[in-house]
C-alpha cells in the first residue's frame, strides 16, 4: 500500500512539474516574447517578459529554468551587437571531403572565435558548392581577422577561404516559433532599418561589465534579479552595473535579451522547432546594395539580412540572408515572394543561389582581447604576431 502510495504521488509531482514542450502553451506564450522581443538591455528582463506574455514572473522563471535542462532552451544569455565591438565576417571554408567532420569539430570545439559552424550544400552543382564548410568568425579589437582566418586554413587543412565582413545589416532576429506559420510574402509596411558596423571602442570598466553581462546563464542563475551577481562578477555594485550596461545599450553595442531555442536538434517530446536552414544570396547592382537590403530585411521570414561581398567565388553577390522554416517548399515560395518583391521595386536580380544548412553547432564568439591572449598562449601561438 506504502509502495502504491508513493508512486501515486510521484505520479502526480510528474504531472504537476513545468513542461519543457515548444507546443505547450504557456511556454509558447513567454517564447514569443523571450525568442526576440527583449531588444536592448533591462534592469529586469524577466518581468518584461512576463509582462508582454500575460504570465506570472514566477511562472516564467519555472519554465525557462525547465526549458534549459531539458535543452529545449539551449542557452539564455544578453546578447551584444557583436559587429560593434569586434571585426567580424562570415567565412566560406573549401575543405577536402575526407576531411569535412574533422574541420567541423576543431572550429566548434577549439576555436572560441568561430560563433556558427555549419555544412552547407546546394540543390544543384554551382558556384561556390565546393565550398561546404561555413562559420562566422569574430576576432576581438586589435588583432587580425585575416591572420587567424590563416591559422585556422592551416590547422583545419582548408584549401582556400572567403571572408565575407557584412557592410550593413539589415535583419538580426531569431523569433522561430512566430515564423513557423507566417503568410507567404508576410512583410512589414516600411523597409527594414540599416544598422552600421562601425567597431566602438570600450574603456575597462565597460570590458568589466560587458564580460559579466554577456556570459550565458545556466538554468540556477534564472532569478528576478538577474545583474547583481553579474555586477560583483564584475567587481562593480549594482547601480554601477546597471548604469554602464545601459549606457552601452544607448550606444547599440547591447543587442537584446534572450533564450534560443535548441532550432536544429529534436526538443523534448521529441518537437523540432525548425528543420530547414537556407542561406539565400542574391545579386544585385553595384549601388543598390543599401536599398536591395532594406527591401529584404522586411520580410518577416528573415532572421538575418546583410550586405555582403561574395566575390568571384560566389558570382559577386553582394546580398545574404537566413531563413528557417519546417517545410522546404514552404521557404523557397518565400524567397520567391523576395524575389519579386524586389522586381516590383525595380531592382534587377542578376543570380540568386540558396545555400542549405545541414550540421550545425552555435554558439557565440568570444571577442574579449584577454580572453583572445589565453587562447593564443594555450595554443602556441605568438599574440604579437597576430596583432591587425
Amino acid at each position: 500500500m506504502e509502495t502504491m502510495n508513493a508512486s501515486t504521488n510521484a505520479s502526480a509531482v510528474e504531472a504537476d512539474a513545468p513542461s519543457a514542450r515548444i507546443d505547450d502553451p504557456v511556454n509558447a506564450a513567454i517564447l514569443a516574447v523571450s525568442e526576440d522581443r527583449i531588444q536592448g538591455f533591462l534592469p529586469d528582463p524577466l518581468g518584461e517578459i512576463a509582462a508582454l506574455a500575460e504570465v506570472p514572473v514566477a511562472t516564467v522563471i519555472a519554465r525557462i529554468q525547465t526549458m534549459l535542462r531539458a535543452g529545449t532552451i539551449r542557452r539564455v544569455r544578453q546578447t551584444l551587437m557583436a559587429t560593434s565591438l569586434a571585426q567580424g565576417a562570415l567565412v566560406a571554408w573549401q575543405v577536402p571531403p575526407e576531411r569535412l567532420g574533422e574541420a567541423f569539430d576543431y572550429l566548434f570545439e577549439r576555436d572560441p572565435f568561430s560563433g556558427h559552424v555549419v555544412i552547407r550544400s546546394t540543390d544543384a552543382e554551382t558556384q561556390g558548392s565546393r565550398y561546404r564548410l561555413w562559420t562566422t568568425l569574430k576576432v576581438p579589437q586589435g588583432f587580425s581577422l585575416r591572420r587567424h582566418a590563416d591559422l585556422l586554413q592551416r590547422r583545419i587543412g582548408a584549401e582556400g577561404y572567403r571572408l565575407m565582413s557584412a557592410r550593413r545589416l539589415f535583419a538580426l532576429g531569431v523569433g522561430h516559433l512566430r515564423r513557423q506559420d507566417l503568410p507567404i510574402g508576410s512583410k512589414s509596411d516600411a523597409p527594414a532599418e540599416v544598422i552600421g558596423t562601425e567597431v566602438v571602442a570600450l574603456s575597462p570598466l565597460e570590458w568589466r561589465v560587458l564580460t559579466a553581462l554577456k556570459r550565458e546563464f545556466a538554468p540556477e542563475e534564472i532569478c528576478r534579479d538577474l545583474w547583481a551577481a553579474r555586477a560583483a562578477e564584475a567587481d562593480v555594485d549594482r547601480e554601477t552595473f546597471v548604469r554602464v550596461a545601459g549606457s552601452l545599450g544607448e550606444r547599440k553595442v547591447i543587442g537584446r535579451f534572450s533564450t534560443f531555442l535548441e532550432h536544429v536538434k529534436p526538443t523534448a517530446g521529441d518537437l523540432r522547432v525548425t528543420r530547414y536552414n537556407a542561406l539565400f544570396h542574391w545579386r544585385v547592382p553595384v549601388g543598390r546594395e543599401i536599398a536591395a537590403g532594406r527591401e529584404v530585411g522586411r520580410f518577416h521570414i528573415m532572421t538575418h539580412a546583410y550586405w555582403r561581398e561574395g566575390g568571384p567565388e560566389f558570382a559577386d553577390v553582394n546580398l545574404m540572408g537566413v531563413a528557417h522554416g519546417q517545410d522546404k517548399q514552404r521557404l523557397l515560395a518565400h524567397k520567391a515572394a523576395i524575389d519579386a518583391h524586389l522586381d516590383a521595386a525595380g531592382i534587377p536580380v542578376f543570380y540568386t543561389n540558396v545555400f542549405w544548412g545541414g550540421r550545425s553547432e552555435i554558439k557565440p564568439s568570444e571577442i574579449s582581447p584577454i580572453a583572445y591572449r589565453d587562447w593564443c598562449a594555450k595554443n602556441g601561438v605568438d599574440p604579437d604576431a597576430m596583432k591587425a
